[in-house]
């Protein structure tokens, strides 16, 4: 199963994302225009003040600087900014910063230093003002994101949960958005499957009424013959399988009748798995007559399902009963597994078409008749859906299929 992928989550971290990426722009081109501001407040007016001092030291001119800036010659450099490459630097000196302009002229080296500038406390002041809008911004895109997630989600949620219910009237129809196209889509969609399903409850329901009555004239008629058909063991035979064929027959409408009922309709009671299991193998030893077949319920440990009686006998009645019917030779083995009764056989396997309808493929065009398996392998579906129990098959290694209903 996939994991659940939250689609509020994926809103807002998608709002988080676009933040960060329109922060990181933004920083970007902060970071450029505060290093251009730099350029253009200090190292220009390093410059300007170079070029306006340089000549009047060469002309012995008294060099008279403001506030925070000094020019200095070879001679009186100070001796940790000697050295130095020519062009701009930025050095600390006794816990100082400083902006020094290096260069020469036809007396030697000299500097240019700005040691009182406040641009560094300034720039220091915007990174963090960045910093902070940085952080802010992130906070409202997650409020915002979790907002409209909210506003988004909490409609889908309420349809969705309307939607189980199996509530009539499905909220968001009158809505004039993307919602209430989906909420009128889902309406209109729930609307036919219910219609279909209740066809086929009601078809079901009236078929297996109406087959009711010949299948008890049947019996009624069979067992006369096995009564009063005196010694002949044809009479007795033919009579026999007709009675057997009619109960199945009977056994199978009542199945159908309480398929057609609504699941809460039905009387639940706490049923033990193992003893049914070993009922249904006594009853189906008859199809093992005549062939080298042998059925055998191999125990396990027991455990109790919460079913009607009629279904639960029915599902593991008809996988004997197939699994001896459809195995000619070898043998026929009901076990307990876990919370789970498995059937396993050494015939010659599920048809394809069986395996496709189990496995709720399309069925191809060329084995859309008989799946080979009767009426039993569909009704053992049906009724584990009905239950809510799990059918699954596998092929034996050795040959043969192994059919499995795994109980919640």
């Amino acid at each position: 199963m996939r994991p659940f992928k939250s689609l509020k989550r994926r809103i807002i971290v998608a709002y988080l994302l676009f933040a960060l990426v329109a922060s990181i722009f933004f920083a970007i081109i902060a970071a450029v225009a505060v290093e251009g501001i730099e350029v253009r407040l200090v190292d220009e007016r390093l410059k300007e003040v170079a070029a306006w001092a340089s000549p009047r030291h060469a002309a012995g001119l008294s060099v008279g600087m403001p506030t925070g800036l000094s020019f200095h010659h070879a001679e009186d450099t100070p001796l940790p900014l000697r050295g130095l490459a020519p062009g701009m630097h930025e050095k600390t000196v006794d816990g100082v910063d400083l902006h020094v302009l290096v260069g020469s002229d036809v007396h030697g080296e000299f500097v240019v230093i700005d040691h009182a500038t406040e641009y560094e406390k300034i720039e220091l002041v915007v990174y963090s003002m960045f910093a902070l809008a940085f952080i802010g911004f992130l906070i409202c895109a997650s409020l915002l994101g979790a907002f409209i997630a909210n506003r988004l989600i909490t409609p889908i949620m309420s349809l969705t949960q309307a939607v189980k219910a199996g509530q009539a009237a499905l909220p968001l129809q009158d809505s004039a958005d993307e919602l209430g196209i989906l909420a009128r889509a889902f309406a209109e969609r729930t609307a036919e499957l219910t219609e279909v399903l209740d066809r086929e409850r009601f078809f079901t329901g009236d078929v297996s009424h109406e087959l009711r009555t010949p299948l008890t004239v049947i019996t009624g008629a069979a067992e006369i013959l096995m009564e009063h058909g005196g010694d002949d063991p044809l009479v007795r035979s033919a009579s026999e399988r007709i009675y057997r064929a009619a109960h199945e027959a009977s056994d199978s409408v009542t199945v159908l009748l309480r398929l057609a009922r609504a699941p809460e309709l039905l009387e639940c009671t706490s049923l033990s798995v193992a003893e049914l299991a070993r009922q249904e193998c006594l009853r189906c030893q008859s199809y093992t007559a005549g062939k080298p077949l042998t059925l055998v319920f191999a125990d396990g440990e027991d455990f109790l399902v919460n079913a009607p009686r009629e279904l639960l006998a029915a599902a593991i009645g008809n996988l004997v009963r197939n699994a001896c019917q459809y195995t000619l030779q070898g043998e026929v083995i009901v076990r307990l597994a876990g919370r789970a009764l498995i059937v396993e056989d050494t015939g010659p396997g599920l048809p394809e078409a069986a395996r496709a309808r189990l496995l709720h493929q399309p069925v191809p065009a060329n084995l859309s008749g008989s799946s080979g398996t009767g009426l039993g392998l569909g009704l053992v579906q049906r009724i584990c859906l009905y239950l809510g129990a799990d059918l699954a098959f596998n092929v034996r290694p050795a040959g043969g299929t192994m059919l499995r209903i795994d109980f919640i």
